[in-house]
């Protein structure tokens, strides 16, 4: 954690700095944001935890994560990889019954990194899941969704494009890769994170149950359930605080200071980040991770990382810097919706104070 700023000097991040993302979650809406930069932390809390108005939410109250969850999928593939457990270029059909992988062009050559990448040619969602879905579709659309038809669900796809080529984004490349991730651990997704990433990275407040304590999420003004999604942990079950995504950060920021010599976590947290080839125009291509921009100091035009995510209930977002050290955490309690600000708030707050000369000192250079 951050050492405690000093009283006589004022923080580099003011807690004003954060107030237009809290305003863009709603005034009804609980909200934490909470900023890392030049060696200070800030923290801004707003609402409560469910509209009763009596608990104020702190940055210890756990909100649903929604696709942030990837990023922990990623992280705990990169931990496996750096292990031995796993290869990030293994085929499914190496992991996978002959009968059970997908039909299409290259379809048996799909690689762990390819589902972690969303390169892998499966669809966004598995087929036949919006059949299940639309009864409890305002609530939990993937809850009649069960482990069991996750690989029934794959032999019945047909990949549409070489793995590889092409960017399209897939909950159920994400949820695929945690189910065999697990599988090879032969523990629940949830157990093989926490041991795996959340203790070693001092992440108590999160996990990937939906029966621990966290704020009421709002879908239209309505107070909806916890999100569950038990084919598919890996792409969207997590829950987490703005202290423990701060942590989080900048472990991502620092590896080498949050981590031991040597360890596959430290490699792990680096690997997620390097950028992969990406065809002329496209994204860069990292493990779960957007990147956008180059470290150029000079000109302050720093490579950023972000990832947002969404549930009935939530919405979330992610983003750090590593040159300069820079993060951001935004948490509210109400769904996405269209033409809503406070993703788009949250990644401009992290844009604008990456671009500031002088906001921070700069960690060593990252490996790779």
């Amino acid at each position: 954690m951050p050492p405690p700023s000093d009283p006589a000097r004022p923080a580099r991040v003011p807690t004003g700095r954060l107030e237009p993302v809290v305003r863009a979650a709603g005034r009804r809406s609980a909200a934490v944001v909470a900023v890392y930069a030049a060696g200070d932390s800030a923290t801004l809390c707003h609402g409560f935890t469910d509209r009763t108005d009596t608990q104020p939410v702190t940055d210890r109250t756990r909100f649903e994560l929604g696709s942030i969850t990837k990023t922990f999928t990623a992280l705990l593939l990169a931990d496996l990889a750096a292990r031995g457990t796993v290869r990030l270029d293994q085929p499914l059909s190496a992991r996978i019954p002959v009968g059970s992988l997908p039909r299409g062009a290259g379809a048996g050559h799909i690689t762990l990194e390819h589902l972690a990448t969303h390169t892998s040619g499966l669809p966004r969602l598995p087929p036949g899941l919006l059949r299940t879905a639309i009864p409890s579709w305002s609530v939990n659309p993937y809850q009649a969704f069960t482990p069991d038809r996750l690989l029934e669900s794959l032999a019945g796809t047909r990949v549409r494009h070489l793995p590889g080529s092409r960017v399209r984004y897939s909950n159920f490349g994400a949820g695929l890769l945690g189910h065999l991730l697990a599988e090879e651990a032969g523990v629940g997704y949830g157990a093989l994170l926490r041991t795996h990433v959340l203790d070693p990275l001092g992440l108590a407040d999160t996990s990937a149950s939906a029966t621990e304590p966290q704020a009421t999420g709002h879908w239209h003004g309505r107070p909806r359930p916890p999100f569950v999604i038990p084919a598919m942990p890996g792409a969207g079950a997590v829950r987490s605080s703005a202290r423990d995504l701060l942590r989080y950060a900048r472990c991502l920021i620092a590896p080498d200071t949050h981590t031991r010599p040597g360890s596959p976590l430290r490699t792990a947290l680096y690997e997620v980040t390097r950028p992969r080839p990406r065809s002329p125009g496209g994204p860069e291509l990292c493990l779960a991770w957007t990147r956008r921009g180059e470290t150029n100091p000079r000109t302050y035009a720093p490579a950023l990382y972000f990832h947002s995510g969404g549930t009935r209930g939530f919405t979330a977002f992610v983003g750090f810097s590593r040159h300069p050290a820079i993060a951001v955490v935004a948490l509210t309690n109400t769904a996405p919706a269209p033409h809503d600000r406070f993703v788009q708030s949250a990644y401009r707050l992290l844009w604008t104070l990456a671009r500031e000369p002088g906001i921070g000192p700069a960690p060593a250079p990252a490996r790779g």
